[in-house]
């Protein structure tokens, strides 16, 4: 099968996006809001279809689920995205040369997104609203584990870009087979960049294979070092949320340093995690701790591989330091360089940790759950990047765009 037409109509629907006006595009994603409202028990029926293929052990199996409550949410996610300012034709700069020359820099979408993905349906969802708000075409490859979701959501899309009289071709949906993938890493000069989002193997795997520019949305390898100045009851508070609120997502926390002079309150702080049936890996002196405290069915000592694991289920590992500076060793060694947090009531520690850790997001006194771009007011996000350049951290409207300098003269000649 060639997948090339599905490139050229993206390309050339990429040139009807730039014309539209920011009005329309809030148009069609309030439409896309209330549609989906109208057919939550379609969308429910075709994920169910996608639920019946993957056991309900498999860590993926809350990313692919959808039910009324997440459903609601994102449509509210959608009408946030909607009312959000529009990211397009603002002027970064602006300066008059001395030969009379006006220049301005502006933003401008950065044309054909492609998106490959796994089990998260939600995501199509969100990359539509978010190419379409930043005026950009979106080109999506989703896995064979959310084929009918995908599929049932992009034909709500489909039906709400038609009713304002905009091609259904800016949103192309690539069939699930594994050929699809490999024609979009190859599609150079039709597609503008790629944003992988999924594990660790299918990050790698795009970066390593593709041809055309790709910002990474890595893994979420999460730590928070309680510290020797902590409160143990907030402590005690951000971990059970950090651990437990969702664990299948990229934010979850799968590490817990501990400051040795704490370890006497650590049966406190882990305590909340036994109803939840947390199986925790802990370090020599921290086993020490817990062995007579915690179920010992959920009660391993830690291996080396369990530290730099992105668990994605209801498993944490425990490391015990003697100060702040071997647990910024730790984290140095084993970080995605995702989401990072410190539970410490010294300023002073504080400030360290969040100037030394190399991280996308630094935490103090929270939780690292609050890596989203909806909680951090963007209405919805393109993924988490890991990288440094061009976008870092949670990826919105600003990180889907591009610019272009805009020269006004009056005649002027270079000498």
């Amino acid at each position: 099968m060639s997948y090339l037409y599905f490139f050229q109509q993206a390309q050339q629907a990429a040139t009807q996006l730039v014309m539209l006006t920011d009005a329309t595009i809030q148009k069609v994603l309030n439409h896309l809001a209330a549609s989906l409202r109208a057919n939550i028990p379609f969308i429910l029926a075709e994920n169910s279809k996608d639920l019946e293929k993957m056991s309900k052990n498999n860590p993926k199996y809350d990313r692919l689920l959808l039910n009324e409550t997440r459903l609601l949410a994102i449509a509210q996610d959608l009408e946030k995205v909607a009312a959000l300012p529009s990211p397009l034709q603002t002027v970064l700069q602006e300066k008059h040369l001395p030969n009379g020359l006006h220049l301005k820099k502006v933003s401008v979408p950065l044309g054909v997104v492609g998106i490959i993905y796994e089990a998260r349906p939600n995501v199509t969802f969100d990359v539509f609203a978010l190419c379409l708000k930043a005026g950009n075409v979106c080109v999506l490859k989703g896995g064979s584990d959310a084929e009918f979701s995908n599929k049932a959501i992009v034909s709500l899309i489909k039906q709400s870009l038609q009713a304002y009289k905009i091609t259904p071709d800016a949103l192309q949906l690539l069939p699930v087979e594994r050929e699809a993938t490999e024609a979009l890493l190859n599609a150079v000069g039709y597609v503008d960049v790629l944003i992988p989002r999924g594990s660790q193997q299918l990050i790698d795997y795009v970066r390593q294979n593709a041809k055309i520019p790709v910002i990474e949305t890595g893994a979420g390898i999460v730590h928070t070092y309680i510290d020797a100045s902590a409160d143990i009851e907030k402590a005690t508070q951000v971990i059970l949320n950090a651990k437990t609120r969702r664990v299948s997502v990229c934010n979850a926390l799968d590490c817990v340093i501990i400051h040795e002079s704490l370890l006497a309150q650590l049966p406190i702080v882990v305590a909340p995690l036994e109803k939840h049936k947390v199986k925790i890996f802990a370090d020599e002196k921290s086993f020490e701790i817990l062995h007579q405290k915690y179920p010992k069915n959920y009660l391993e000592k830690a291996k080396t591989a369990h530290f730099g694991t992105e668990f994605l289920d209801y498993k944490l590992a425990i490391k015990t330091v003697q100060n702040v500076e071997e647990a910024l060793q730790h984290i140095a060694q084993y970080s995605s360089k995702h989401s990072e947090a410190i539970m410490a009531e010294d300023t002073t520690v504080c400030q360290l940790f969040t100037q030394r850790v190399d991280a996308a997001v630094v935490y103090v006194n929270t939780s690292t759950a609050f890596t989203d771009g909806g909680q951090f007011g963007m209405g919805a996000e393109i993924g988490i990047s890991t990288q440094k350049l061009h976008a870092r951290g949670p990826m919105a409207l600003p990180e889907l765009t591009s610019y272009k300098w805009i020269v006004v003269g009056n005649g002027q000649v270079r000498r």
